[in-house]
């Protein structure tokens, strides 16, 4: 997900958007698949940072993260824009 390589099952993680430590649950929609690398760069915290940190990761999540819950996509995008931080063009839900 988050460094767009295609990857066969058994080398990929789960990843929680909004992580369960932080209140968020294991729907379908706050999981995304993601290789364990960047499932361990990102750990516990919030998603908006991580991609903050990462324009790769970021341009990637907003294009591929189509089964994410609108609202998690939302606050996500949100936060980014508060810290200044350049939205893609591909974010559906950009404020």
């Amino acid at each position: 997900m988050y460094c767009g390589q295609v990857l066969d099952v058994e080398n990929l993680s789960v990843d929680h958007v909004q992580p369960r430590m932080r209140g968020g649950d294991g729907s379908l929609g706050n999981v995304v698949t993601a290789c364990r690398g960047c499932n361990t760069r990102k750990a516990g915290r919030p998603l908006w940072r991580f991609l903050a940190d990462d324009a790769e990761a970021r341009r990637n999540f907003f294009r591929l993260a189509r089964y994410v819950h609108p609202r998690h996509l939302k606050a996500v995008a949100e936060e980014l824009a508060r810290q200044g931080v350049p939205i893609p063009e591909s974010c559906p839900e950009t404020p």
